[in-house]
């Protein structure tokens, strides 16, 4: 492992706003600069209102203003809802000012419902052309002639590094065809990860930007001083997850003692499963968990992901998640 990284949702809890959310991802942005993460990425997803980063771009430029070295980026721009040149000039700007700082994960996915990627897209076509716009938006953010007849102005000539994002095997095989960075979505969506993997590494063709595969696995962390308080702050998570795939998105909910009395066990057990890939307990639990994710699936980097209801809680989960992750990379 040769970096670790976090992710962050920009979580908007119960009982506050979607401005006090946005305040919050950039003190935890700036405690985990002082931490040792490598990238803090953010991600687009709509009409949810538990989530505050869906201008993504805007809220990236704003972490990267009240940061220094860290990189900044997308996990991910979900592209089929953008034309390639709005991404490519939106992130050749976010690279003219914060230099190579700046990452580019893309997602196939809508990040949002049917009815609100209608909304985004106005006139939805029915091909699937995101290979070709992938390969459309890094032409942009390449060196082109003055005379090219269409080009984005900031953006070409940035370069700025584009990842291929996925849970499934359809963006393995496409980020191993373009030899592109892999980051596989295993925090909520693990079925696949080892398959995904393995057709990735095994089909990887070297590009002008990347002579080997380069593998991120994404993974939930809990951390707290006891298994106990770890448990408790992770049934936020899970009562939101349960919400949304019961048709009833909301804020970030307050963590609860018995979620097994407000949940179906049939939703929870399935709420469970996908955030299998994943670290809840005291630092020594932790350190195991992570140590056997790290042992497993050999990844290039790791990033890491959790909502919890409390801020001050959440800062000291990611606190303990980088010391741990620091010694198993020296590991």
């Amino acid at each position: 492992m040769k970096h670790f990284s976090l992710l962050d949702l920009s979580p908007v809890p119960e009982g506050e706003t979607t401005a006090e959310a946005l305040a919050n991802t950039v003190s935890l942005a700036q405690v985990a600069e002082q931490a040792g993460y490598h990238r803090y990425w953010l991600a687009e997803h709509h009409n949810m209102p538990g989530i505050a980063s869906a201008a993504t771009a805007v809220v990236i430029g704003h972490v990267a203003a009240a940061t220094k070295t860290m990189r900044i980026g997308a996990g991910g721009i979900m592209l089929p809802n953008h034309a390639p040149l709005v991404v490519a000039e939106q992130f050749g700007t976010l690279a003219t000012l914060y230099g190579d700082r700046i990452d580019l994960g893309l997602g196939r996915a809508p990040g949002t419902d049917m009815g609100t990627a209608r909304a985004l897209r106005r006139h939805m076509a029915p091909e699937d052309s995101f290979p070709q716009d992938v390969q459309e938006l890094i032409g942009y953010l390449g060196d082109m002639p003055d005379n090219a007849a269409v080009r984005a102005i900031p953006g070409v000539g940035t370069h700025v590094p584009v990842w291929i994002l996925g849970s499934s095997l359809y963006g393995a095989q496409l980020a191993a065809h373009l030899g592109l960075p892999y980051a596989f979505a295993s925090h909520f969506a693990p079925a696949m990860l080892d398959e995904a993997l393995a057709v990735y590494r095994s089909t990887f063709r070297p590009s002008e930007t990347l002579s080997e595969p380069y593998a991120m696995v994404a993974a939930g962390v809990w951390a707290a001083e006891t298994d106990a308080e770890a448990h408790f702050l992770r049934t936020s998570q899970e009562l939101a997850f349960a919400r949304l795939i019961s048709g009833k998105p909301g804020k970030l909910p307050r963590p609860i003692e018995d979620i097994e009395a407000q949940v179906p066990s049939q939703v929870l057990a399935r709420v469970r499963q996908s955030l299998s890939c994943s670290a809840t307990g005291s630092p020594d639990t932790v350190r195991a968990q992570l140590s056997a994710i790290i042992d497993k699936n050999q990844p290039d980097e790791m990033i890491v992901t959790s909502m919890v209801h409390d801020h001050t809680a959440r800062i000291r989960s990611f606190e303990i998640a980088a010391d741990i992750l620091t010694q198993l990379r020296a590991r």
